[in-house]
């Protein structure tokens, strides 16, 4: 089948785009390359998948509505993934703006998109931060998640009313992924293992907020991808026994459904530096810092729907995850290229 792909520059979105690939499914990409981090990662993983037959790449913003409108219009793509977004807790802090622009008007492109283009199911990257404030673990999709705490988080739970006013209205079938922390080869610069990675390697000290009282359900990249892509073959459909008396945020009568997609196994972070002081065979020189403004202290994914759902759960240990992480990391900028 076709399938358009937003951020297809991005760390998840070139995983996607290889599995797809290799599957035999033709693949329109977009993305921007903006700056928000190195653009020469951004076209390293693109030189890894432009070469191949079945891949078509559209330096496209998702904001841009006209060129987006015509894009969908000429390329007809049967199932669409839509990661491209500003990603980032702490980054909306300081650049509002570009979370409304990337997140929310990029998001109305991409479901008119769809609407517009007889779409047969539009996949979207959510994220585990919608559930804000939520201290019951692990975290449901059954739970409630109307207390955002960053603005990249509201933009998140935004995307996923606006998929499910589309769903009810148009009949469109959306999946959304709340995705957990991830890591892996590839992974983005702002990401906690890839700073770490640089800082230590270079002899300098990392920052550990909360004084190294987070736990984290770091979820490996190929686990991630192993879901996205059976979540994308299994339309969201509506379910039967939604009771608007009693509604279930994670359902519909709607074709709509979102689901975690977590380890399910949530590490603490001190133990996930440790993975990694063993894995560079160094000790970090740590500084203890307070919380930072919009973060949570804890995440934990509870992953039953999706098990049931496709019958898959992300389950890779989180050892071996940093240590491929690591070993990609020498490879990409060696041990003392921290360029």
């Amino acid at each position: 089948m076709k399938v358009l792909l937003t951020g297809s520059a991005g760390f998840i979105g070139m995983h996607c785009i290889e599995r797809l690939l290799a599957r035999g499914d033709t693949v329109v990409g977009v993305d921007n390359l903006n700056d928000y981090y190195e653009v020469s990662l951004k076209e390293a993983r693109l030189a890894r998948i432009a070469s191949h037959e079945n891949f078509s790449f559209h330096r496209v913003s998702v904001e841009d509505k006209d060129a987006m409108a015509s894009l969908f219009a000429a390329e007809k793509p049967d199932r669409v993934i839509h990661l491209a977004a500003q990603a980032g807790v702490r980054y909306s802090l300081e650049n509002p703006y570009a979370y409304i622009d990337a997140n929310l008007q990029g998001f109305i492109n991409i479901v008119e998109g769809c609407r517009h283009n007889s779409v047969a199911h539009l996949v979207y990257a959510s994220s585990s931060s919608v559930y804000g404030g939520n201290e019951q673990m692990p975290f449901s999709e059954h739970h409630s998640v109307d207390h955002p705490v960053s603005l990249y988080a509201a933009t998140k739970k935004a995307n996923e009313l606006m998929a499910h006013t589309y769903s009810h209205l148009y009949d469109l079938p959306t999946t959304g992924l709340r995705f957990f922390t991830v890591y892996g080869p590839w992974g983005r610069p702002d990401m906690a293992l890839f700073m770490f990675t640089r800082a230590m390697l270079a002899g300098d000290t990392i920052n550990v907020f909360n004084n190294g009282q987070m736990v984290r359900d770091f979820t490996y990249i190929d686990d991630i991808v192993e879901g996205v892509i059976r979540v994308l073959d299994k339309v969201a459909e509506p379910n039967p026994d939604f009771d608007p008396l009693q509604p279930d945020p994670q359902t519909s009568k709607a074709p709509f459904r979102v689901f975690n997609i977590g380890n399910g196994n949530p590490t603490p972070l001190m133990d996930y530096i440790g993975a990694l002081e063993a894995a560079l065979g160094i000790t970090a020189k740590k500084n203890m810092m307070p919380m930072q403004p919009g973060d949570v202290p804890a995440t934990s994914a509870d992953t039953s729907e999706l098990r049931k759902w496709v019958g898959f759960a992300p389950d890779t240990d989180v050892r071996d995850g940093v240590k491929r992480f690591a070993e990609w990391y020498l490879a990409y900028h060696g041990r003392n290229d921290q360029a």
